[in-house]
């Protein structure tokens, strides 16, 4: 036992845990920094995203123990599972800021949607994997389109346009890795223009447009849809070089940037700890991107090649949105920046990943290590 569980942490990929770690003490920090000078410190975010984490890492090393491969056999029952919790919640689910996308067990709040990323993945992943050996390309393409706009458009109907956005540039960026014809290519991107002026005009909530419109001119409604913006930008710009300091940031400690612990996290790290700080955040997301994108290169394996992949394009959607929310470039979308915003649903579907990620690195070691045989050639995109 004790030499199985050896070699299972030889084999472990802790360059990116080490990643992840920094990244998510980063989170700790400014969660904790929020309550410094308080005139009545409450530390409830800092204490809970602490327990969060400690128990995001034994969920890490149980997908990284579990071999990749499961998640493979078992992709029709995760999906068929993401819908039956995306109905549940639509009937049953927790309404917080207009949304009904929570889940409420035990006392505790979970977000599906979190969940329903990893699946997504995971099912195309399996389904380009089963189309490879007999591949029909358009036909393969719209079958993906339309198994994945259900769960896109169950999350629609919380609303959670978050979320669904997510999903759908996972979608097409899995889809864009396969050799398309550039007239195709075309095509759907003209088929994925006119679905979003459906959506415009007959889906989106008037608060969605509000805040895409505030996206394009933010200094259009600066005390109403366009504030988020305003004082995220003014609190990364006060940061300067070398930031105030912790707990000293005016536009955080004074509560005037909202959404502190979550949307806008990134702007309290800006303003406390400067462009030294932001940029040393954004140095850590660059290297974990890479090294999950070395991960699923190195593979021989076509599933956990195309998952690889896939979290390489779930995690930049998502970290763009959030910073591009920060800065002005993206609409506010309430999506959280991985591993360091405040939650357990966005922590543990990240840890999951990037756990499964870990899991197609320890076999990938082993087979190097321990077989006689030349190494299987390596697929590459």
């Amino acid at each position: 036992m004790w030499k199985k569980l050896l070699s299972f942490f030889k084999y472990n990929d802790w360059y990116l845990i080490i990643n992840a770690l920094l990244l998510m003490i980063f989170s700790l920090v400014a969660l904790y920094s929020l309550q410094i000078n308080v005139a009545q410190p409450n530390y409830t975010f800092f204490n809970r995203q602490l327990i969060f984490v400690l128990a995001g890492l034994v969920i890490f090393f149980f997908s990284s123990a579990v071999n990749f491969k499961v998640w493979s056999d078992y992709y029709k029952i995760l999906f068929g599972s993401s819908i039956v919790l995306l109905l549940i919640v639509l009937v049953i689910g927790v309404r917080i800021r207009g949304t009904s996308g929570w889940l409420e067990f035990l006392g505790q709040t979970f977000q599906p949607a979190e969940l329903v990323k990893i699946v997504l993945i995971i099912w195309l992943a399996k389904f380009f994997t089963l189309k490879s050996k007999h591949p029909h390309l358009i036909r393969d393409i719209l079958v993906s389109a339309v198994f994945s706009g259900i769960l896109i458009g169950l999350i629609l109907l919380q609303p959670d346009f978050g979320s669904a956005m997510i999903l759908a540039f996972t979608w097409l960026g899995m889809v864009l890795l396969l050799p398309i014809k550039r007239r195709f290519l075309i095509g759907l991107l003209a088929v994925i223009l006119i679905f979003g002026a459906i959506f415009w005009l007959f889906v989106f909530q008037t608060y969605q447009k509000d805040r895409l419109l505030t996206f394009i001119h933010p200094q259009s409604d600066p005390l109403g849809s366009g504030y988020n913006v305003q004082q995220a930008i003014v609190a990364i710009g006060s940061g300067r070089l070398i930031g105030r300091g912790l707990g000293l940031g005016s536009q955080s400690q004074l509560n005037f940037l909202p959404e502190q612990q979550t949307d806008f996290i990134f702007a309290v790290i800006a303003e406390e700890l400067g462009l030294v700080g932001a940029g040393l955040v954004l140095i850590l997301f660059l290297s974990l991107i890479l090294r999950v994108y070395y991960n699923a290169k190195e593979t021989a394996d076509h599933f956990g090649h195309y998952f690889g992949l896939g979290a390489v394009i779930l995690l930049l959607v998502q970290i763009f949105v959030n910073l591009g929310m920060n800065l002005g470039i993206a609409p506010v979308t309430g999506i959280t920046l991985p591993l360091i915003s405040y939650g357990g649903s966005s922590l543990f579907s990240v840890l999951i990943i990037l756990g499964i990620i870990n899991s197609l690195h320890i076999r990938n070691r082993k087979f190097l290590f321990t077989s006689n045989r030349t190494s299987e050639p390596h697929l590459d995109i």
